[in-house]
């Protein structure tokens, strides 16, 4: 496997298949070209053999330069539990951290159980009353 970081060649394959990695739900609307061009240096794709796996687009913010925020993070189902999550997002931690960041912000579905354990075992606090989550990088 290879993490890369996302290009703007990589839209269209993750946007044809983002829905179905979603179980059908509209999804694809939430993630615009923007984070394919302009924020390459903090988005990741997961990848085997050329093809695309699964990917998390993130950013450091412009208003709290210590903070990181993962928009979106989608992969293939047929690829779940194999530990590529695990992998993208330490990805993530390790680069938002050398450019000072010390907190991770991202947001998830209240329903999704699944992707509320998976933060958590990745050492996000929920914030329901905000509506996100959280995790302190260590230095």
């Amino acid at each position: 496997m290879n993490i890369r970081q996302l290009q703007e060649a990589d839209y269209e394959t993750i946007i044809e298949a983002i829905d179905d990695w979603f179980d059908g739900r509209q999804m694809s609307h939430l993630l615009p070209r923007i984070f394919f061009i302009h924020f390459r240096p903090t988005s990741f794709v997961i990848e085997e053999d050329g093809r695309v796996m699964g990917f998390l687009a993130g950013f450091v913010s412009q208003t709290y330069p210590d903070q990181a925020y993962i928009h979106f993070v989608g992969n293939e189902a047929n690829y779940r539990g194999r530990g590529l999550g695990r992998q993208i997002y330490s990805t993530f931690f390790e680069t938002v951290r050398r450019l000072g960041c010390t907190t991770v912000r991202c947001i998830t579905s209240p329903v999704n159980s699944g992707s509320i354990a998976f933060h958590t075992r990745m050492g996000f606090r929920l914030n329901a009353a905000m509506g996100n989550a959280t995790a302190r990088l260590a230095p």
